[in-house]
């Protein structure tokens, strides 16, 4: 009796086996019909929608210079988000004067660190004092910086600090630069100090400019030849700078923990170059 109530096995497996053939068929036949549907519904899309031509640039939306040239930069969004460039003029190189520079960039570009990394400009301090035949002392102080890559700080120095000379006239020119001359820079120095005979020249650096390479090496040997004193900063030096060429508003200066470390490392360098 049992057998006859309880159905097969081989039967189940076969009704299940059926079952399974035929959903994959009915599911291939629906995305056929849903793909074509769609396919269709795009092919009608296309046709309502027109052709857009495209826009010729306008003349009169170019941004000229003031000598008529025009800028590249971006000039606003068209419709499909993009950005049109064109040229822009970058702003001229300049040097900066003044009497007493920021005391966040004294800390930074003066710092005697071995590896000047991000300090790719010129500070220079500088104090002028004039002797006259009537001993009558005249002078001027100040800093200047450069900008960009133009001239440098030690060029502009004897173009807009000091551009005139007076052989009756003594000059004493004692300079505190964030780092030494280039080799172009030296070459210069010593050209002005042959020709400018009553002119002392003596630069105080913080750090040495590419002191490995033979050509600094050289430019700095002829300029200390040409009657330049040329020596590293000590940490006495930064002090008297900040209270002498910082606006420091009378805050105590704090020398960083390796200043002497940093000046013994430059004062070797510089020393074996100048032998």
């Amino acid at each position: 009796m049992a057998d006859k109530k309880a159905p097969s096995r081989v039967g189940m497996v076969k009704k299940k086996e059926k079952k399974v053939e035929t959903k994959p068929a009915e599911k291939e036949e629906k995305k056929a019909e849903t793909k074509a549907e769609k396919e269709k519904e795009k092919d009608e899309k296309m046709k309502k929608k027109p052709e857009k031509a495209p826009e010729k640039p306008k003349e009169e939306d170019k941004t000229p210079n003031g000598n008529g040239e025009t800028a590249e930069g971006a000039q606003g969004g068209t419709e499909d988000g993009e950005f049109q460039f064109e040229p822009i003029e970058l702003p001229p190189f300049e040097i900066i004067i003044g009497d007493r520079l920021n005391p966040n960039f004294f800390k930074f570009q003066f710092k005697n660190v071995e590896y000047s990394c991000g300090r790719n400009k010129t500070f220079l301090c500088y104090q002028v004092d004039i002797q006259s035949s009537s001993g009558e002392p005249d002078g001027v102080r100040g800093y200047l910086e450069d900008e960009h890559s133009g001239t440098h700080a030690e060029e502009a120095f004897f173009q807009q600090v000091l551009p005139q000379y007076d052989k009756s006239l003594c000059y004493t020119v004692t300079w505190y630069t964030s780092s030494s001359p280039c080799a172009a820079c030296a070459a210069k120095l010593g050209e002005i100090l042959r020709v400018r005979k009553t002119l002392r020249l003596n630069i105080h650096c913080s750090r040495l400019f590419l002191w490995e390479e033979p050509e600094v090496q050289v430019g700095l040997k002829a300029l200390a030849q040409a009657g330049c004193k040329l020596r590293m900063m000590r940490p006495v030096d930064f002090t008297y700078v900040w209270s002498t060429f910082v606006e420091n508003e009378e805050d105590n200066f704090t020398l960083w923990e390796d200043c002497q470390e940093s000046y013994e490392y430059y004062d070797e360098k510089l020393t074996n170059i100048l032998q």
